[in-house]
This record gives C-alpha cells, structure tokens and sequence, in this order.
C-alpha cells in the first residue's frame, strides 16, 4: 500500500523574501505560514476596523499583496505566489 501523501497544508515551502520577513527564513507549512501572517496582522493592528474581513497592508505586507489592503480570501491568493 502507497504511504499516503502529506496534504497541502502539512507540505513544507520555502517563503519569498517579502515573506520571510513576517513568517521567518527557513520552510514553513501553508498552515503555519498563514497563522504566522495572522499573527502578524493582530500584533500590527493591520485589520480594519470598520470591515474585520479587510487586511490594511503594511510596508511588509504590501510587497507582498501587491497594493494597500485585501480580503481575508484574497490574501491566501497572494501569499501562495511567494511559497515554492
């Protein structure tokens, strides 16, 4: 019997630079990576507080998101474009 993959969440990539600068150098999982990245935008204030599903972008967030604030859903989109 096949051993079973690990799922997408569990596999480990390595972030941009942009990211590592939230998330730290070295592999993370996608799941670790995307609770650091909410970790970061509790501890920065970075969510909106008229719209609590808007991410205000930082000068560390915005190279990542490519412009000044994203939706909790769109986030996981752009923070995938810099894992590998």
């Amino acid at each position: 019997m096949a051993s079973k993959k690990p799922n997408a969440l569990q596999q480990p990539l390595t972030p941009s630079a942009a990211l590592a600068e939230i998330v730290g150098k070295g592999q993370v999982t996608r799941g670790e990576m995307v609770s650091k990245v909410w970790d970061y935008i509790k501890k920065n204030n970075l969510q909106n507080p008229a719209n609590k599903r808007e991410i205000i972008a930082d000068a560390k967030l915005k190279p990542i998101f490519g412009k000044d604030k994203v939706t909790m859903f769109e986030m996981n989109k752009h923070l995938s474009a810099h894992l590998k």
